[in-house]
């Protein structure tokens, strides 16, 4: 089991070490794995049938994350494991032998991101050294409700530090309290992020779904990468209580899993009502305990989808992978709207704007309440920590996200306002709403993004496309699901729609998961050939 205190001993040296070394090849240990690819329906009946316990699940997965982060591949997804998981996991097998089944969930294993706060002895620090003391008194909403439903929450799996909302070089999936996350298909490569962990980890069958929060990009991205369904909710389908915070306009956690039934099953899990996240408890959500009964083999018959095409056109391979889904999609009796325009240019400065004061605003308010542990009560408070501690947190990046939010005034500044509605009028009424009025779709598809690009450390992230702002900006609900591989590199599609458009959205995502079957499981391949006679 991972000891925090052992890992911030190595600290960051050992991380870059790590990043900027030779990458190893995969453990023995990584092959051969009982819980390879099981999905959780899957663990379940092993569990009613006697041939595991919760608690030799867990042990599983834990030795598992042991050999993944502290020996070869060693991918850094995890950042610490949860010393209780087991005592927890010994209570739930004492609850179904006595006839008590919680619902799906019931002793199975999850991950969540080292962003949403848990009252045990893990932190939730955002991957960052400041924080790394922290201890909530209480649970996050969305860890009460798994806790509820019978999860093992076995730790905290590593992010892009600040879920990426700290310099604009850096690199996905690095964070101060973690090191560098490895893409665990090509190690050498980057996971995206900020989810990056809870990706890598769901992925590298770690445990058995994770969970990760978004912003813009920061679920479907690492999902897409790693070979994973992504669902970013709507935001107010579930909580955000107990979530180190960017922005309330659209901030969510969302599920991240192996197969879009495992990532429904969270969802339901996660999604309900809480009276401290307002806008939870509008009268206008509609949301469901299960799911599950969406899923629908033959849902795309009848189903009319747009091709939003602005977001084509990045990467001929990636074009390549969507013209065949797109095909998958008519196959399966969708009927597709071709060359749609979302084009979210005009407002991608606003955005940004509307970010960094909202950034400001939560981020204070969350670091001075006690009941999250923070040492530090303030943003201005982190820039100092950070300044203080430049050799092991500004090493490889800066902190210009930060300086640029401090600077900000309060929620009632005009510009602030302004930039607000530009944005919901662009991505709401005259974006996708407008769209899916106009020519009657069930959903709009994009690539999700491209194959993963190599770790920089130096330069920061090579994104090369995306359509991750549509859904992110307007708080929409957003699904990826594995589209196939570009040089053993997995890329995701992408299907969006209106607010609270989930079911409808599941049920399509599952069809084309059926009939298409595009999860491969990650090779732990040190690095990609350079190709050449030799």
């Amino acid at each position: 089991m991972l000891d925090r205190r052992a890992l911030l001993k190595t600290g960051v040296a050992g991380a870059a070490a790590a990043v900027l070394g030779t990458p190893q090849p995969a453990a023995a240990g990584l092959t051969g794995f009982e819980l390879d690819e099981l999905t959780i329906a899957q663990l379940q009946v092993g569990l009613k049938e006697g041939r595991w316990t919760s608690v030799a699940l867990t042990r599983a997965y834990l030795e598992r994350i042991e050999a993944t982060n502290l020996q070869g591949p060693e991918l850094r997804a995890v950042i610490e494991t949860n010393p209780d998981a087991e005592a927890v996991a010994s209570e739930l097998d004492r609850e179904r032998a006595a006839g008590s089944v919680r619902g799906p969930l019931h002793g199975i294993p999850i991950l969540l991101k080292d962003n949403i706060a848990t009252a045990d002895r893990t932190a939730t620090a955002a991957g960052s050294l400041a924080l790394v003391e922290a201890r909530a008194t209480r649970d996050s909403a969305v860890a009460a409700r798994l806790h509820t439903a019978g999860a093992v929450l076995l730790g905290k799996a590593n992010l892009s530090e600040w879920a990426n909302f700290r310099s604009e070089r850096s690199s996905s999936g690095w964070s101060g309290r973690g090191g560098q996350v490895r893409n665990p298909y090509v190690l050498d490569r980057n996971p995206c992020g900020s989810s990056s962990g809870s990706a890598v980890a769901a992925s590298a069958n770690l445990c058995a779904a994770a969970v990760g929060t978004e912003t813009n990009g920061s679920v479907v991205c690492p999902a897409s990468a790693n070979g994973l369904v992504g669902i970013k909710p709507t935001v107010g389908l579930l909580s955000r209580t107990g979530i180190i915070p960017i922005a309330h306009s659209q901030d969510t956690a969302g599920p991240m899993a192996r197969t879009v039934a495992d990532a429904a099953i969270l969802l339901g899990a996660m999604a309900g009502a809480d009276p401290s996240d307002s806008i939870t408890i509008d009268p206008g959500i509609v949301r469901h305990e299960d799911y599950t009964r969406f899923l629908d083999s033959a849902g795309l018959r009848g189903a009319r989808i747009g091709v939003a095409r602005n977001y084509f056109d990045f990467h001929e391979k990636v074009d390549g992978l969507m013209e065949a889904a797109l095909d998958a999609l008519r196959a399966g009796g969708a009927e597709i709207v071709d060359e749609l325009e979302l084009d979210l240019s005009a407002v991608q400065d606003q955005s940004y704007e509307v970010l960094l004061y909202e950034f400001k605003f939560n981020l204070d308010a969350y670091l001075a309440d006690p009941k999250w542990g923070s040492p530090y009560g303030s943003l201005a408070e982190l820039i100092d920590f950070n300044e203080r501690h430049r050799d092991r947190e500004l090493q490889f990046f800066e902190q210009e996200i930060f300086l640029k939010a401090q600077a900000k005034g309060g929620l009632e500044t005009p510009e602030y306002l302004e930039a607000l509605e530009i944005c919901r009028r662009t991505t709401r009424s005259e974006g996708i709403d407008a769209l899916v009025a106009e020519h009657r779709l069930d959903a709009i598809v994009a690539p999700t993004g491209g194959p993963a690009w190599p770790i920089d450390l130096v330069n920061g992230d090579h994104f090369g496309g995306g359509s991750s702002s549509p859904a992110a900006i307007s708080g929409y609900p957003n699904i990826t699901v594995p589209a196939g591989q570009i040089f053993g590199l997995p890329v995701g599609l992408s299907l969006f729609g209106p607010a609270f458009s989930e079911p409808r959205l599941l049920a399509l995502a599952y069809a084309y998961e059926q009939a298409t079957q595009h999860r491969a499981a990650p090779r732990f391949l040190p690095t990609l050939p350079l190709g050449g006679r030799g």
